[in-house]
């Protein structure tokens, strides 16, 4: 069916369109409802049901939590356990060092905070909105910014539903919606499709330093009763990771024998044989940890990118029309390992400015008050203290770089910084070498025990596509991958991602690039991470991706 010969789109207008069920989203659709029941509001979220796409460690602070819903102690929620126990360690290939707490800055403390399944607590959180009136539409994907005579963001429209790999419609067609709004807030999360953009549209990165970013691999395991620990929080730097590698891991006992544990490798890494998902793997066997999985059972797996470029990288967060939230503006802690804190924050502070603007009769404008208030506000403290540790690690490699951002953080409760503010040197895509400067890694076999491949690891996200849909993971230029991603750097897309999406295949001595786009955990690596940018992930069919139960 060709462009012309589609139906109209059906239309729904809204005070405030939201994209992205998260808690940045929610936190801003519960705001607003909080400040003026009469608004209306609604949020649009890719995955099949709330917390679907949800992936994060996760440790919270509670911070944004207590302001959006100060009596949630007092409530049954799915945030039942405190963290007990903080623990930090440099791990060598057999060994390891534990840190001592006094020794960190004081913001890294843990104490205080809650072990989550942040999927869990969006649950609780849309239920929460939709009790004030707040309409949430899972299941649908926001595919394209809708936009006004001067070019002022109108809405969004959700994607056509029903289309087959060759372009054409199927029996099953469905039109998407258009869903208007006198602002829309885009809470997409990391390298979201629209807020990339909106980024690019509006040149809200102008003035702004690289974005900078990591993929976070997560499973959630149950584990045998002696080993499970209520309450402890153990993060690591070392081992698998050589020193110029930056990344990490993070393990939290948490719930009814549950543990999640998870491995961050920050994508500004520049050897293209490295395998993020093996390293995960290969860190599992170390003596340290290995223990806590004897006699357990993996229940879970998945991963997603993570915004690491912090207060340098944010970009300009009002367009005409709309605002970025959350992970979609680039708001993690990264030395802290949290973004859901600020997340909620970001969310709270748009709808407040968002519903002063509505009061005072204004629609379609920048939210400049939005704009000019987060660096002053708990967003802009958090982040301007650790602002130089990404640099440090990326300058000087995890051993000393780590060092000098720990004495940064620790001057910055002070007041002042040694090294002022540093800049990212460089674009992730930009930091591979060729293979011929690197050398390849051998990664061990999976056990099947403690250690997996990536397909069964799919199987374990749930993940599922109708099939018979275009690709949403779009090569620009065929000739380029092979010529550059392939011969250049031996095709480092095959291990980057954490999903077999991406093969190499002979056929006749002429190599072949195969996209598995029905594997695709919709982590959004390969639209950072690809040496000439060449890859752009677009959303599938709503309802389509991961089905994380409590990740």
């Amino acid at each position: 069916m060709a462009d012309t010969d589609l139906p109209a789109r059906e239309s729904m207008e809204f005070d405030v369109v939201i994209v992205g069920a998260g808690p940045a989203g929610l936190a801003a659709a519960i705001r607003l409802k909080q400040i003026a029941p009469n608004i209306t509001v609604v949020v649009v979220e890719k995955g099949s049901e709330v917390g679907a796409h949800i992936l994060s460690g996760a440790v919270i602070d509670p911070i944004g939590l207590d302001r959006l819903l100060p009596e949630w102690r007092s409530e049954e929620t799915p945030i039942t356990t405190p963290v007990t126990d903080d623990r930090f360690y440099y791990l060598g290939a057999s060994g390891s060092l534990r840190l001592p707490n006094l020794l960190m800055p004081p913001l890294l403390n843990n104490h205080g905070n809650f072990i989550v399944s942040l999927g869990d607590v969006c649950r609780w959180l849309a239920t929460k909105a939709e009790a004030l009136g707040v309409e949430i539409y899972p299941g649908f994907a926001a595919a394209e910014l809708l936009t006004g005579e001067n070019g002022e963001v109108t809405g969004v429209a959700t994607g056509d539903m029903g289309i087959g790999k060759d372009g054409h419609s199927k029996s099953s067609f469905t039109r998407g919606m258009e869903l208007r709004g006198k602002y829309t807030l885009l809470a997409e999360g990391a390298r979201g499709s629209l807020s990339k953009i909106a980024i690019a549209r509006y040149a809200l990165a102008e003035d702004s330093d690289h974005p900078k970013f990591g993929i976070g691999l997560k499973e959630l395991w149950q584990v045998a009763p002696d080993k499970h620990r209520p309450g402890l929080v153990q993060h690591t730097f070392g081992w698998p990771l050589d020193n110029r590698t930056g990344g990490g891991s993070f393990l939290y006992h948490f719930g009814d024998g549950l543990v999640s544990v998870g491995f961050v490798v920050h994508l500004n890494y520049q050897n293209p044989y490295l395998s993020p998902f093996d390293e995960f793997q290969r860190f599992k066997t170390h003596p340290l940890v290995r223990g806590t999985f004897e006699g357990g059972k993996r229940l879970c797996y998945g991963a997603r990118a993570i915004t690491e470029g912090g207060f340098q990288s944010v970009p300009a967060l009002a367009f005409p029309g709309g605002a970025l939230i959350g992970c979609a503006a680039g708001f993690v802690n990264v030395p802290r390992i949290k973004g859901s804190h600020n997340a909620m924050l970001s969310g709270i502070l748009a709808a407040e400015h968002a519903a002063a603007a509505l009061a005072a009769g204004r629609t379609h404008d920048i939210l400049s008050e939005y704009q000019a208030a987060w660096r002053s506000s708990a967003i802009g403290r958090d982040l301007w203290k650790v602002r130089n540790a990404k640099p440090l690690w990326s300058r000087f490699g995890t051993f000393l770089g780590i060092g000098l951002a720990g004495l940064d953080m620790w001057t910055n409760t002070l007041g002042f910084s040694l090294f002022g503010t540093l800049k990212h040197r460089k674009a992730d895509h930009e930091t591979l070498l060729p293979a011929s400067q690197s050398k390849p890694i051998a990664y061990p076999k999976p056990d099947g025990v403690l250690t997996f491949d990536k397909l069964s690891s799919v199987f374990l996200s749930n993940t599922n596509h109708e099939e018979n849909q275009p690709v949403h993971l779009l090569v620009a230029d065929m000739a380029l991958q092979q010529a550059s991603e392939h011969d250049v750097y031996a095709g480092p897309s095959q291990r980057y991602c954490p999903a077999a999406v991406y093969e190499w295949v002979e056929e006749g001595g002429i190599p072949r690039f195969v996209i598995n786009a029905q594997n695709c955990v919709h982590c959004k690596t390969c639209d950072i991470k690809d040496p000439n940018q060449n890859i752009t992930w677009l959303p599938p069919e709503g309802g389509g991706g991961p089905n994380y139960p409590n990740m």
